[in-house]
């Protein structure tokens, strides 16, 4: 993806970031939200919100739209896919070959440049699948 104008890194900006870099579990702008109030108690939900909209835009994190209901995000930005549960929402990192796009695809033919792309794998993860999670029981 194209890297857009990096705006100003505030403090609050780079907590964020780091945080959610640091998690290999795809969180909600909820979750990142709590976390990130252990190191600064009075930032505001809305606040992150606009801050992972900006983290997200410039090309330091990944904004998922999986088949959930609410955006995830993703501090690995290298090329790799992901795996949804379809019970719990849990979304994980898809450890395997990646699709390189190349040569005249089909959308290609259609008149569409290619700028990016997104395989998204469903399932059902190991709690929810053996009725260990307590999502699953919901």
């Amino acid at each position: 993806m194209a890297q857009q104008k990096q705006s100003r890194m505030t403090q609050q900006r780079l907590v964020i970031l780091e945080e959610v870099r640091k998690l290999k579990t795809h969180p909600t702008a909820s979750d990142v939200h709590d976390i990130v109030r252990e190191r600064l108690p009075r930032i505001s939900l809305g606040t992150v919100y606009r801050n992972l909209d900006l983290l997200s835009e410039s090309g330091e994190i990944w904004r998922l739209a999986t088949s959930g209901t609410q955006y995830r995000f993703d501090g690995n930005t290298e090329n790799h896919y992901h795996i949804t549960c379809v019970v719990c929402g849990r979304v994980d990192d898809f450890e395997g070959p990646t699709v390189e796009i190349g040569g005249a695809s089909p959308a290609e033919t259609l008149g569409y440049e290619i700028v990016d792309h997104r395989l998204e794998f469903l399932g059902k993860c190991p709690q929810c699948r053996d009725g260990s999670s307590d999502e699953a029981s919901t």
